[in-house]
C-alpha cells in the first residue's frame, strides 16, 4: 500500500489527538511558552506524549531518566504518571523554560545542566538505576547515549530512543548496515531484547510525510 497522501495523514492524525488524548492546560501552556522563548519547535508530538506515558505506566516505572529535555514537554508527560523524572539538558536556557514550565504545572523534576556524557558517568558511579530511560537528543551520539542506559536501566526495565530511522536514513545504505549503526550493535547487544518501530507523521513535516521510528529495548 503506498503511503497515503499528506492531507489523509494530517487527518488521522488530528482525528486520533483528537478522541485519544484529554486537553491539558499545562502541556499546552508549556508548548507555548517553549515557543515564546524561540525553544526550537522539535518537541514530541501530543500522541507520542501519551504513547511514552503509556509504556511508563505499562513497565511500572517509578523512575524515569530522560536524555535531552527542551522544554520540558516530555518531562511533564512522565512526571504526570507519578514518576520521579530525571532529565539531562545542556542547555542553560532550555532547562531555564523547562523548570518554568514544571513549576507552571505544579511538578517536580531533577533536571541536571551538562552534557549527557559527563553526566551519564556520574549516574551511574552514584548508584542510580532507572525503570524507563528515554533518549532524544544528539542523533549522533545515540549508540553511546543507549550503552549507558543500558547500564543505567533495572532488568526488565525498559530503553526508548528516539528519531532511530532518521539517522539512519541519513547514513544511507552502507551506515545503515554498518557494524557501528546502533540497530545492528543493539541487535548483538546481550543485555538487551530490542526492535525498530517505524512511524509516519505529517505534522512534522507540513506538506510532506515525515519517516521516522524509534528503537525500544527491554534489558535482559
Amino acid at each position: 500500500m503506498p503511503i497515503p497522501n499528506t492531507t489523509l495523514l494530517s487527518l488521522i492524525e488530528d482525528t486520533a489527538e483528537q478522541h485519544l488524548t484529554t486537553p491539558d492546560q499545562h502541556l499546552t501552556h508549556a508548548l507555548a511558552n517553549s515557543a515564546q522563548h524561540n525553544l526550537p519547535s522539535i518537541s514530541i508530538t501530543p500522541l507520542q506524549g501519551q504513547h511514552l506515558s503509556l509504556l511508563a505506566q505499562l513497565t511500572h516505572a517509578q523512575s524515569v531518566l530522560e536524555i535531552g529535555t527542551l522544554g520540558g514537554y516530555s518531562t511533564i508527560w512522565f512526571a504526570k504518571t507519578g514518576a520521579r523524572v530525571t532529565s539531562i539538558e545542556i542547555d542553560p536556557k532550555h532547562r531555564a523554560v523547562a523548570l518554568e514550565n514544571l513549576h507552571h504545572a505544579g511538578l517536580d523534576a531533577n533536571i541536571v545542566l551538562g552534557a549527557a556524557l559527563d553526566v551519564l558517568p556520574r549516574l551511574y558511579e552514584a548508584g542510580d538505576r532507572f525503570d524507563f530511560v528515554f533518549v532524544d537528543a544528539d542523533w549522533g551520539e545515540q549508540w553511546e547515549y543507549f550503552d549507558w542506559a543500558a547500564k543505567l536501566t533495572r532488568k526488565g526495565g525498559a530503553i526508548y530512543v528516539d528519531n532511530v530511522v532518521q539517522m539512519m536514513m541519513g547514513d544511507g545504505e552502507d551506515g545503515v548496515k554498518s557494524e557501528g549503526s546502533l540497530v545492528v550493535r543493539a541487535g548483538k547487544d546481550e543485555r538487551v531484547r530490542a526492535t525498530l518501530v517505524p512511524t509516519i507523521s505529517a505534522h512534522k513535516n507540513p506538506g510532506n510525510a515525515f519517516i521516522d521510528g524509534f528503537l525500544l529495548a527491554i534489558v535482559l
